[in-house]
């Protein structure tokens, strides 16, 4: 019989064999997020949709052509989030978390939907570590932000990515860019695309971002924001460069930077790959200090950053990166006969309240199946429990790497016997881990 359905078109299944990965970047992110005083937060999946037209912007590729709209039972306009900053916003708004002692620093871990074609590291569901700290008007907020991001990428072990950093100013000096923009495009009007053609009354900053080859080029000589910033935000600037110089974060310019939400304002960056061609940014980011006025708020300078975790896996194991080991079963137990089983039972619940990773058989096998069930499970140990051992409470605890062979008592020692391995693993393993992440091998 064939299959009803496949995957959707732009998903796909994170299988058991890739899903410690996930979960290793998940952690190590969470975990550096917490040393830097964000705390977790998770909101819902869809939003209304002008959430994301107020937010987002309405002349952006994302709100124009890529969001994931319908129409609910209600007759309400909804949408699934195609980034976390806009609900992150309207959450801390509805809730009056910004009535708590500033600033608010947040993270999460997300998924979020764009129809786009699908590509290597860029699917219509994907997922993101990201960050957003509510309430820091100071270029150090900035900085830290960047650096939070480059800790992870570094603690990941992830090599070959560089920063690159812009400012696109506040709405005060961007409108002086926007009327030179607006003259420069306006020179070449009939030779953009007719999204551009559009953009160009309305938002001319977004002919930047657009990815036609032909608005590309012309973009490339247009005049860039730096030359236009005031004072206050040139000031920022350099505040946010001498941060990031201090704490040795190499960092290149880019003033063709401007993000593809219109939301930022002053210090945008992101961090690029050299593995994925034309699929490089692995993160990207800035601050966006009138996103709550927009949502209806009062103002609240804020900013953030997103890490897409698809492009961040691929960039990994582009550059044969560290993995911690997959998980493994630590102990299998080969019952055979109705008492053993119960016995079997009992032990492998108590090792597994203990932390320790234990199979059992549950489809009745018999001992040679057992084991070989245990060497495709590439148990650490196996212990064979029968009448006999049941009898002399004296079992063979074999190491299923080395082929040797010990005597285990079937009491209480068992239990500190195999704590102790499993821990001595465990700690072995993190240690391998740190040495080729940290300190790149190097004993």
């Amino acid at each position: 019989m064939a299959l009803i359905t496949k995957a959707i078109r732009g998903t796909q299944d994170v299988l058991p064999a890739d899903s410690y990965k996930w979960q290793h970047i998940e952690q190590t992110a969470l975990s550096i997020a917490r040393d830097y005083g964000y705390r977790e937060i998770r909101t819902p999946v869809f939003e209304h949709t002008e959430l994301f037209q107020r937010s987002v912007g309405e002349t952006t590729d994302v709100v124009q052509k890529e969001m994931y709209t319908f129409e609910d039972k209600g007759g309400r306009s909804i949408t699934l989030r195609p980034e976390g900053t806009a609900g992150a916003a309207r959450c801390l708004l509805e809730h009056s978390l910004n009535n708590d002692a500033l600033p608010v620093k947040v993270s999460y871990l997300t998924s979020c939907y764009r129809y786009e074609k699908p590509q290597a590291g860029r699917l219509r569901e994907f997922h993101q570590f990201g960050v957003e700290c509510f309430g820091a008007a100071a270029p150090q907020a900035d900085a830290e932000v960047i650096a939070l991001a480059h800790s992870v990428l570094e603690n990941l072990g992830v090599t070959g990515v560089s920063l690159h950093l812009n400012s696109i100013g506040c709405p005060e000096c961007r409108a002086r860019y926007h009327a030179a923009l607006k003259a420069y495009f306006e020179a070449r009007k009939e030779e953009l695309c007719e999204t551009c053609r559009g953009r160009l009354d309305r938002n001319p900053m977004r002919i930047l971002d657009c990815k036609s080859p032909v608005c590309s080029a012309i973009a490339a000589d247009a005049p860039v924001m730096l030359d236009y910033l005031c004072d206050d935000c040139a000031a920022h600037f350099e505040a946010v460069k001498a941060c990031l110089d201090t704490a040795e974060i190499a960092y290149s310019i880019d003033p063709h930077i401007v993000r593809g939400l219109d939301y930022y304002t002053r210090t945008v960056f992101e961090f690029v790959s050299d593995a994925l061609g034309a699929q490089a940014v692995v993160c990207g980011g800035g601050r966006y200090d009138g996103l709550c006025e927009e949502l209806g708020g009062p103002h609240i300078p804020s900013l953030g950053f997103g890490m897409g975790l698809e492009r961040l896996l691929l960039v990994l194991e582009a550059k044969d990166a560290s993995f911690p080991e997959p998980p493994r079963c630590e102990v299998y137990l080969a019952p055979m006969g109705e008492a053993a089983i119960k016995q079997c039972f009992a032990i492998a619940t108590r090792l597994r309240e203990g932390g320790v990773a234990v199979e059992l058989d549950t489809v009745g096998r018999g001992l040679k199946a057992q084991m070989k069930y245990a060497d495709k499970l590439h148990a650490r140990y196996a212990i064979v429990v029968g009448d006999n051992e049941l009898e002399t409470g004296l079992a063979k605890l074999k190491d299923m790497e080395t082929g040797e062979q010990t005597d285990i008592q079937l009491d209480d020692s068992l239990y500190t016997t195999l704590y102790n391995k499993s821990l001595d693993r465990q700690l072995a393993g993190m240690a391998d881990l740190f040495n080729d992440s940290i300190l790149g091998g190097a004993e």
